[in-house]
């Protein structure tokens, strides 16, 4: 069980037996109505059923009825139940636990319809070849099918005559209906014309009806199998234990933050940490989606389940257990793999009215042959054929198994998608945002000039050493490298930031020009953007704008006398008004664009795309950025408050909108977004406000995420398309008596696996290609 406490708790149970749409449909309305529940959902991709409770019912109450409605309809609950091992209970049943038992379910399921087909086929063969070859009829040979075609029916077929019979009790249809009706009337209708001793029997239809069913479900359990191999893979590629540092070996679970654990060549790295000791190429290609080895040293981050390909490592761990990345990576996979789109909720809502209609067509199909005809045997066949031809198990499967193995891999090249509605939510996108720090930069600025005209060198070297000092409290990228840069030793207090604009402190061992410089003065000096100054000399702003159209983003530097809060009151004024400042000096700094960019940015207008540079900076340095990778619309000195009023204006001009960023001043502007998307190496905050994050934080994600989402919904909408053809052209046919029962049984398997197929190929989707 799963509980949220904040708002409304959840109760999340593993599913077994469940072999269509039809089953989650009828389990999803048993749950519905147990008391207590406010909604309930079941997927078949993923195999959970999940209710969110009102609040006013006991958890473990509704649990056990939950579990009683599930198994009183015929199928098995995978979750320990609480309590029942003491190592696995309900409540500590993680992901990787839930997949192993569906692996060990899915492999029951496999062997179970492998024997069933066996059996199926084994004497279905022989009851074809009697009762098609005449030259093979003997006297009674009736009987003799009649025995040779009763186990296939009742024995192969039985998973879907249990499944019709427990969905019946509780007044509902599934797929599997349509197989029993088909033939369990087959064979009955054939001995009641045995026992009268006229008429023709129909035992090969029945036999092979269930023969090639089971045939069908056996290949499609196989396939389906490997839909969840991605999430399966991530939640097993975590190392069980740790070795610390004093060579204990301890389980990965009891690890905690601040501890100290040593990765020899080739071991995996329990859990995400800082590099305390050596130096290695680790193999992240699992979590990011690179092939690469990347190198670490003391200092580096690494993520739990990476690999350490060659020299050892002492590491910290900074985050564990439910926090790591790869439980939050599976975490998000599993989530997006559990919703439904709203083009799933239609097909959903289409096939749980379809059994009960394809039953009253053949109801309709029969009648029709009797007036019209006459002839009983040519209105049984005509009305078998429909409710064999019409089981919509393609429907079924033809939007969860895409979801799953399209996000499955997505998480595989690094791409995380939070929810299937993002899938549709890529469809009709018109422009990309782009963030330029960190997003289409490196992110890293380097310090490139420095320029204080009017003072002698000693001057300047103390006054961009009380910047530095007043800069190292700020954490701000541009901050961290002037702060790198110079000494930082002067005494600092009164710490003031206004956001995107600057930083002020007063400093110690710092006059005001033309006074006494000692240790004891003090002044207030301010560092950051033009908006924070009054006046820029002349010179310093002609070296500004040299320093801007190469690129680069220029930091002012100022001082004034120590003010409380650095306001003046105006006499007779009761408003304060800040003192007049005027820049003394300047530091130009640069951040790197990122080799790979300039291919990211002209994937994305090959994708239609409109693309937009959003940036804090001064609209010099944003637009050389802008000119440097092909972008014409530069958007720039944009306060980090005003980034989601930028998409709201773009999103009033009728179009849908991607912003793409890295910080936690992107948040907004990524929940505004009609898709946002998160550059993973950046704040935790934006990735939690995202619809789609890139792991690795190569810009070229964003084009291949929004090629993948709409891959993937193309391949959902080729499943609908072929699975609603498929009954729309095939029952017109077998109600006008054209299509034999054995020939749509093997065409009802053949549509279902071509919709399993088709799903499949998303694992081998190639961003490149």
């Amino acid at each position: 069980m799963t509980t949220t406490e904040s708002e409304q708790q959840t109760i999340n149970l593993a599913v077994g037996g469940m072999t269509c749409a039809g089953c989650a449909s009828t389990i999803q309305r048993g749950l519905a109505l147990l008391p207590g529940v406010d909604v309930a959902a079941v997927n078949i991709a993923t195999r959970r059923a999940t209710v969110n409770i009102d609040g006013e019912m006991d958890p473990a109450e509704l649990e056990d009825m939950m579990r009683a409605a599930i198994i009183g309809l015929g199928y098995q609950v995978l979750t320990p139940a609480k309590g029942q091992t003491p190592e696995a209970g309900a409540e500590s049943m993680s992901l990787a636990d839930e997949h192993a038992a569906h692996t060990q379910a899915d492999a029951a399921r496999i062997a179970d319809f492998r024997r069933r087909f066996v059996v199926g086929a084994a004497l279905a063969l022989p009851t074809v070849l009697i009762s098609m070859i005449p030259a093979w009829q003997f006297a009674g040979w009736e009987w003799v099918v009649a025995a040779l075609a009763t186990p296939v029916v009742f024995y192969s077929g039985w998973p879907f005559h249990r499944s019709t019979v427990m969905s019946a009790r509780h007044r509902a249809t599934t797929m599997d209906t349509l197989v029993t009706v088909g033939s369990v009337t087959a064979w009955t209708w054939s001995m009641v014309v045995l026992l009268r001793g006229t008429g023709h029997v129909y035992f090969e239809t029945a036999a092979v009806i269930v023969t090639l069913i089971v045939l069908g479900k056996w290949l499609e359990v196989r396939s389906t199998a490997h839909a969840g191999d991605a999430i399966r893979a991530l939640s097993a590629r975590q190392s069980a234990t740790a070795t610390l540092e004093d060579g204990t070996v301890i389980a990965r679970d009891d690890l905690g933050i601040g501890m100290r654990f040593v990765v020899r060549p080739g071991e995996t790295i329990a859990t995400d940490g800082l590099v305390i000791e050596g130096e290695a190429a680790v193999d992240a290609s699992l979590v990011t989606g690179e092939s690469a080895p990347v190198a670490v040293a003391p200092g580096s981050e690494v993520v739990g389940g990476t690999v350490a390909a060659d020299g050892a490592l002492t590491i910290e761990a900074t985050r564990v257990g439910a926090e790591t990345m790869l439980a939050q990576i599976a975490r998000m996979v599993d989530e997006a793999q559990s919703g439904r789109a709203n083009i799933q909720r239609l097909a959903d809502r289409i096939a749980a009215v379809f059994v009960p209609v394809v039953i009253g067509l053949a109801l309709v199909t029969l009648v029709g042959w009797l007036l019209a005809t006459g002839d009983v045997d040519r209105a049984f066949t005509a009305a078998v054929a429909v409710l064999i031809i019409s089981c919509p198990c393609a429907l079924g499967l033809a939007t969860p198994l895409a979801i799953m193995v399209g996000v499955g891999r997505g998480a595989q090249m690094g791409i995380l998608i939070r929810g299937p509605q993002v899938l549709e939510d890529t469809r009709r996108l018109h422009t990309v945002v782009l963030d330029k720090t960190g997003t289409v930069t490196e992110g890293r600025m380097s310090l490139v000039d420095e320029f204080a005209p009017g003072l002698d060198a000693d001057e300047a070297a103390v006054l961009f050493d009380a910047a530095a000092a007043v800069e190292d409290r700020s954490e701000h990228p541009i901050a961290r490298v002037i702060a790198q840069s110079h000494p930082n030793s002067m005494l600092i207090k009164g710490f003031r930031s206004a956001p995107g604009q600057g930083v002020t402190a007063t400093v110690r061992g710092l006059g005001l020009p033309g006074a006494d410089g000692g240790d004891n003065a003090v002044a207030e000096v301010t560092v950051g953007s033009r908006r924070l100054f009054d006046t820029v000399p002349v010179g310093l702003a002609d070296w500004t704008h040299s320093q801007e159209r190469s690129g680069a983003t220029v930091v002012f530097v100022g001082r004034a006398a120590p003010l409380a809060g650095g306001l003046l009151t105006g006499p007779g004024d009761d408003v304060p008004t800040r003192a007049p400042l005027a820049a003394e000096a300047a530091i130009a700094v640069r951040d790197t664009v990122k080799p790979t960019s300039r291919e990211a940015i002209d994937s994305l207008k090959a994708l239609g795309l409109d693309v937009v540079l959003l940036s804090g900076d001064n609209e010099r340095a944003a637009r050389a950025v802008g000119e440097e990778l092909g972008i014409d619309r530069v958007i720039a000195e944009v306060l980090p408050g005003d980034k989601s009023n930028v998409i709201v204006e773009l999103q009033h001009g009728g179009r849908r909108v991607v912003m793409v960023g890295d910080g936690v001043n992107d948040s907004p502007a990524l929940a505004q977004a009609d898709v946002g998307i998160a550059i993973g190496t950046g704040a935790d905050v934006a990735r939690e406000a995202s619809d789609l994050t890139l792991v690795n934080g190569d810009l070229r994600g964003v084009a291949h995420a929004i090629g993948l989402a709409r891959k993937t919904l193309g391949t959902i909408r080729g499943n609908l398309f072929w699975a609603f053809a498929y009954n729309v052209v095939a029952i017109p046919l077998a109600a006008a008596g054209l299509l034999n029962p054995m020939i749509a049984a093997a065409a009802m398997g053949g549509s279902s696996l071509f919709v399993v197929g088709n799903s499949l190929r998303l694992r081998r989707y190639d961003a490149q290609a």
